[in-house]
């Protein structure tokens, strides 16, 4: 079963799809439905489901399962091979987590997403979310169209077979108005990913590779990021403030 670990706990599944909030007209893509334990709760809430799953012996069970339940479709095929559905949709799973990247960045680059609701390694998620006091490139780049959480963490021995580690429920959500014009969220990207390059080797000598610094100090300053501070400590409302200075001044 391609090495896959299976919820059988209702408690946990019922807190996956209460994290979830499946609107009952909602459309919900399921990422590795497996033997159907969180389908057929998310059936019962939702509209429709669209249940993905690899493994060929799974899918034949769950074809047969579902067949008489209007509301569920079982697809066989890999999830991140699949088109967006042109509508507006979720996504909800247990998922691989060999593939946690690839299908999170296939939710943020899918059009009409309105939410995720992942099943991940809790390490992955508290990097994530800030949950260690720092932030991660991808986080803070998404941030002003996506809010990151940490909905929850799920014990290992609620598993079956049991992995190595603990689990974690990942909710990104994407934000009803975006925190920055759309004309201005590619400029905020390169102005992050500048702060992560390590040059000089903290988030001061790196923008300052490519602004003024005058302008990068007061804009540290008036934002009260200290001027050695190390980058993944930055915030991402602070990351925000940083490049409205910057970029406000520039203009």
């Amino acid at each position: 079963m391609l090495g896959q670990n299976f919820l059988h706990d209702g408690g946990i599944i019922d807190q996956i799809v209460a994290a979830a909030r499946p609107a009952a007209d909602g459309l919900i893509l399921e990422v590795g439905a497996g033997q159907g334990a969180l389908t057929r709760q998310l059936a019962r809430v939702a509209r429709r489901v669209v249940a993905y799953e690899i493994d060929t012996g799974l899918v034949e069970r769950l074809t047969e399962e579902f067949a008489a339940v209007p509301a569920v479709e079982v697809v066989y095929g890999d999830f991140v091979a699949a088109r967006p559905p042109r509508e507006p949709f979720a996504v909800v799973g247990n998922i691989p987590y060999a593939s946690t990247s690839r299908i999170v960045d296939w939710c943020l680059t899918a059009p009409d997403l309105t939410s995720a609701t992942l099943v991940t390694q809790l390490e992955y998620a508290r990097k994530r979310c800030g949950d260690y006091g720092r932030w991660t490139l991808r986080t803070v780049q998404t941030w002003p169209r996506f809010d990151w959480r940490l909905a929850g963490r799920i014990p290992r021995e609620r598993f079956r077979p049991r992995p190595r580690v603990d689990s974690a429920i990942l909710r990104l959500e994407r934000r009803r108005v975006d925190l920055l014009p759309g004309g201005e969220l590619a400029a905020y990207e390169r102005f992050v990913a500048l702060g992560f390059s390590g040059v000089g080797g903290s988030l001061r000598a790196s923008l300052c590779a490519e602004y003024p610094r005058r302008r990068i100090d007061a804009a540290m300053r008036a934002n009260r990021v200290p001027a050695d501070t190390l980058v993944g400590y930055v915030w991402p409302e602070q990351w925000l403030a940083l490049f409205r200075a910057v970029h406000t001044r520039a203009r």
